[in-house]
């Protein structure tokens, strides 16, 4: 039987193994058949979505590997708006509603409200948080 799936993923993409183990679960689903509706980064895991982040070249470039993912499996990567920017993480749209000097969202993320984890919610069979 294939489920339905809505993640979110609330750790950082260094420091904590929350979306690293979050991606890996990921990748398990789709392994076994299941599909996912979205993934939603709220609190410090709008930090994946960071496009200056550069890790060193030894280690795992999270913020592309999600990236890589959504793409390759049409999957919405959500970022909360209001945690994206209390962190600093925006898109050109609100940089420019804000007066910002730039923006930095990593292409393939897209700042989202509330509202979208909601309706994902609503659509999905289960929530599973990171």
């Amino acid at each position: 039987m294939s489920l339905s799936y809505c993640l979110m993923v609330s750790g950082p993409a260094y420091g904590s193994q929350q979306s690293a183990s979050a991606l890996q679960f990921a990748r398990a689903l789709l392994d076994c058949g299941h599909c996912i509706h979205q993934v939603f980064f709220y609190q410090d895991g709008v930090l994946n979505g960071n496009r200056l982040s550069a890790p060193a070249t030894d280690e795992v470039d999270m913020v592309r590997e999600w990236q890589q993912f959504g793409h390759d499996h049409q999957i919405g990567l959500h970022i909360c708006v209001a945690a994206a920017l209390r962190r600093g993480v925006t898109d050109s749209h609100q940089a420019r509603a804000l007066s910002l000097v730039g923006d930095n969202l990593q292409p393939g993320f897209t700042l989202s409200g509330l509202g979208a984890l909601a309706q994902s919610l609503l659509e999905s069979d289960r929530f599973v948080q990171f």
